[in-house]
């Protein structure tokens, strides 16, 4: 049934993607505020359907910020890539510049105000990636990033990249981290999305000003726990979440 369900998921959200791809073409013109807005009414959408189809659903817990911050959070699922853009206050978010080449979404993504990164140009997309991060700060706006660099699975050793040091050195702000719990419904590269509820939990900010590792191992230590904490409540919850 999960995977019957989850099928009419896609089937649904491609059609409902293609519907508005084409309604918002004129958009493109606009600004990215504009943008922006089309875009948390397609996610509303998105979410409408995940839980209508599969009985999936998402809450935040925590103080979630307001205007300029850094906001770090574990990656396990496309979930929490769709939740922020509501979460969020408009936030710049940090990703691979492979992804606006995608057909509709990449166009659309890119006229978000997100800031798109180059890997393959080193130090010069760091230093790229840090002079955006304050320019939208100067903005007020959130800047988010996966501090993994890509999803991880549940349990998973977590691999930390030091992007997020220079971005928190750069930017002069704290810290928040974000732990959350979506792999154990909307797995890495899976089709399948189980019923229940993601949990996406803001932590105490991380106070700006500590030295690289410092801050490295208090992120990670901080998110990985919590992260934990969430997956051990929902199995408890839902019986039927992988273990």
């Amino acid at each position: 049934m999960t995977q019957i369900r989850s099928a009419l998921f896609a089937a649904l959200f491609i059609a409902w993607t293609l519907v508005l791809g084409v309604v918002y073409l004129p958009l493109l013109l606009s600004s990215p505020r504009v943008v922006a807005l089309a875009a948390r009414f397609w996610v509303k959408g998105a979410f409408v359907l995940l839980r209508l189809t599969c009985g999936l659903a998402y809450r935040v817990e925590g103080e979630v910020p307001k205007g300029a911050a850094l906001v770090a959070s574990k990656h396990q699922s496309t979930l929490e890539t769709f939740a922020f853009r509501l979460i969020l206050d408009d936030p710049a978010v940090i990703l691979k510049k492979e992804l606006l080449r995608i057909p509709f979404f990449g166009w659309y993504l890119g006229k978000t105000g997100v800031i798109a990164i180059d890997r393959a140009a080193g130090m010069k997309a760091l230093k790229s990636m840090v002079k955006g991060a304050e320019d939208a700060a100067a903005e007020g706006r959130q800047v988010l990033i996966f501090p993994e660099g890509h999803r991880h699975d549940v349990g998973a050793t977590p691999e930390y990249h030091t992007g997020v040091a220079m971005l928190y050195a750069g930017m002069g702000l704290p810290c928040v981290p974000v732990a959350l719990n979506s792999g154990l419904f909307w797995g890495r590269g899976s089709l399948a999305k189980r019923p229940g509820q993601v949990t996406i939990r803001f932590l105490p900010p991380i106070e700006a000003g500590l030295d690289r590792k410092t801050f490295m191992a208090r992120l990670e230590d901080a998110i990985e726990t919590a992260s934990a904490e969430l997956a051990a409540d929902a199995r408890a919850r839902w019986p039927h979440l992988p273990r």
